[in-house]
């Protein structure tokens, strides 16, 4: 059968009329079963997955993308332990956001209604697919799902669990639908079905986010990269810089959350950077050093203004002195990408003025950069981090993924 995009989206936007319509307990029972069956199918997911891992050894993938890719008993079950804490949220749909009376007498509400039908476009990470069908689904949206073709076999086996729970509760497959054929020309037609599709998300390397958003005909939000900083004050406690620091680059490297850049006060210069030359020698983190921090490190690397626009994604960090923290916040704003931003420091009016100076989606104040996620910051999962501010900005869960609209009730009235 050749595969269509366009009668894929045409199905997607029927299914989305039967989901809107759902109760709240009817979509957090079926969550729950995809939850179940995605335990039950963990087997066949894994071996589905080391078919994907076999293409992206052969195709030379990064160490990074590998990580991403790559899916085991454990994350399996985090995916599945993600569903179940969406499940019992509250539902985002019918929210009454604001209520009031006019002169006139009309009773006017804004409700929270679902967006309609949603395109995920993402690369690498097969967790995507059972996160952002979920979080779809809570808020009443049929989603379509295009994954890269590193990760076509898994996303295929979680997409057949997800779908078995859809037929157990009597809903239409369509509602998360998986795009089977990675073709680069089904992504175009896709971006140009602006009649069916309400919403694009893309999520993954620059260049995909790039074109997604100039060839979208469909509203797109934007998930940049994540170069995040981390500024250690001059009132730090070290201690917890370090392992704010090394939580932060070396937890997991792969991931947009992880830290890119440290930016140091130049007055504890000498007091913090030997406490991490030699951690950073142990982990293996490359370094691309300022002239003034440079002689520091056995083995850094001058850095140059790439490098401090680098989304590394690697065992790699640059590192800066910086005269105060009137400079780091300058020098986020010339290099960020509005992810997540951390400052370390024991100075409240230090943290209030980064706080209130800094404008990325998410700022930590004395602590790692890797809680700017959706599962760790209570959202249950998340289908992305927007960096644009239309019209979600940060985490995305199944509250963003709503819209308002209004309901007037009168008595007669009519304009005069």
């Amino acid at each position: 059968m050749i595969f269509s995009m366009t009668h894929l989206a045409q199905e997607a936007k029927q299914a989305a009329s039967q989901i809107a319509s759902l109760s709240s307990e009817h979509k957090n029972k079926t969550l729950l079963d995809m939850s179940a069956r995605l335990r039950a199918d963990t087997k066949l997911i894994i071996n589905a997955n080391e078919k994907d891992i076999e293409f992206a050894e052969r195709n030379n993938l990064s160490d990074a993308m590998i990580d991403r890719l790559m899916l085991n008993k454990q994350r399996i079950e985090d995916i599945a332990v993600a569903i179940e804490q969406i499940s019992i949220q509250d539902d985002p749909v019918g929210k009454t956001k604001h209520s009031y009376q006019l002169d006139n007498g009309l009773e006017v509400k804004k409700v929270s209604i679902p967006l309609g039908v949603i395109a995920m476009i993402y690369e690498s990470r097969p967790n995507v697919t059972a996160d952002a069908a979920a979080l779809c689904f809570k808020a009443g949206n049929s989603v379509i799902l295009r994954g890269g073709k590193e990760a076509i076999y898994s996303n295929i086996a979680i997409g057949n669990a997800l779908h078995s729970a859809l037929k157990l509760n009597g809903i239409a497959t369509a509602a998360i639908s998986i795009v089977t054929d990675p073709d680069r020309k089904h992504m175009a037609e896709l971006l140009n079905l602006n009649h069916l599709v309400d919403l694009i998300i893309p999520r993954g390397g620059e260049s995909l986010i790039r074109y997604v958003s100039e060839n979208s005909r469909i509203p797109v939000i934007q998930h940049y990269k994540g170069v995040c900083h981390c500024y250690i004050d001059k009132d730090a406690d070290i201690d917890q810089a370090m392992d704010i620091l090394v939580n932060g680059k070396v937890q997991r490297p792969g991931v947009c959350n992880a830290l890119e850049t440290l930016l140091i006060h130049k007055e504890i210069v000498e007091q913090f950077i030997p406490r991490i030359v030699e951690t950073l020698e142990l982990h293996k983190v490359k370094v691309h050093a300022c002239k003034e921090t440079l002689d520091y490190f056995t083995d850094a690397k001058l850095a140059t203004d790439k490098d401090y626009h680098a989304e590394y994604l690697n065992l790699e960090i640059a590192v800066k002195s910086v005269d105060n923290l009137i400079d780091a916040v300058e020098h986020i704003r010339h290099y960020g990408s509005n992810h997540t931003e951390v400052i370390v420091t024991q100075n409240q009016q230090s943290a209030d003025f980064f706080v209130q100076h800094t404008d990325s989606s998410v700022v930590m104040v004395n602590a790692s950069s890797r809680f700017s996620d959706g599962g760790q910051l209570g959202l249950g999962a998340e289908i992305g981090i927007s960096t644009s501010k239309l019209h979600a900005y940060g985490p995305m869960g199944a509250d963003a993924l709503t819209t308002e609209r209004f309901i007037v009730v009168g008595q007669g009235q009519i304009r005069s």
